[in-house]
């Protein structure tokens, strides 16, 4: 299995073959996501509020951000490997996302950023990729700009055809924005069946969507455990996912404890 690279992903584009992304956030996933061949490894910083039980995903530091990418890495050697920024950074300015985006690099050997909300920020782009880092620029409906668009925020899967006349347009421009600043990737939350293919076909770049995307984008990117029903909260849900790891996890450990209340040998370890 060859490393991914981003020309690669780009030809991938032009030859109407989708890419794969994975948000992953722990050694283990890493290796098994990159085993499978996915293109791309993002770390998303809703590890926080996700994963780590934080109030609310504004929380994470980018010092909490280093390590969970850091982790990552060492399970990541084909696919490449993307770090979103925590809240703080970009809104800082350009400057300060640039000296993140180096700390991300030099620290954690991420191949990409991804700026959340990036069509706010177009310089912060022009910085990075001046910086030789490469970027993955994120763009679209989010509960912030739902309102600029007079509609309630929710996916545009249904919500798509009956977007106010002009959406699409508007779109167009922020993506055409952000591939002129120089991004590599574009990342479009919410496209819905009717804006989603107007942009993607306007664009030289691969545009790439996860919530409110689907295949009218020319790849997507899912977090793994929500994939595979790895939260406490899949205990209690009929979600059609590709897996409900948590009811696997529930069953084993309550065996476990059965079989130490019992006061039977463990599984999987030496029985003298």
């Amino acid at each position: 299995m060859s490393k991914k690279t981003i020309p690669a992903l780009q030809q991938m584009k032009r030859d109407g073959n989708k890419i794969f992304g994975v948000v992953v956030w722990d050694y283990h996933m890493a290796q098994i996501v990159d085993r499978i061949g996915a293109d791309i490894v993002s770390v998303g910083d809703t590890v926080g509020h996700n994963l780590w039980g934080q109030p609310n995903p504004l929380a994470i530091t980018m010092d909490q951000m280093i390590t969970v990418t850091q982790a990552v890495r060492r399970g990541v050697k084909n696919a490449l490997l993307s770090a979103d920024f925590p809240y703080g950074p970009l809104q800082e300015g350009a400057d300060s996302a640039v000296r993140a985006a180096i700390r991300f690099v030099k620290e954690a050997g991420v191949d990409m950023i991804k700026l959340d909300g990036a069509a706010d920020f177009p310089e912060a782009t022009e910085a990075l990729v001046k910086a030789g880092i490469p970027v993955w620029a994120q763009f679209g409906v989010t509960p912030q700009t739902a309102l600029a668009y007079g509609m309630e925020y929710g996916s545009m899967n249904t919500a798509a055809a009956h977007v106010p006349e002009g959406m699409t347009e508007r779109l167009i421009q922020e993506a055409r924005m952000l591939q002129d600043a120089g991004a590599s990737l574009l990342d479009f939350t919410n496209s819905g069946p009717v804006v989603g293919p107007a942009v993607v076909a306007e664009m030289d770049i691969p545009v790439i969507g996860g919530f409110g995307g689907g295949p009218w984008l020319d790849g997507r990117v899912r977090m793994a455990n929500a994939a595979i029903g790895y939260s406490a909260k899949a205990l209690d849900s009929d979600a059609e996912n590709y897996a409900n790891v948590a009811k696997i996890i529930h069953k084993a450990l309550t065996e476990l404890g059965e079989d130490v209340r019992a006061g039977r040998q463990i599984k999987g370890t030496p029985k003298s």
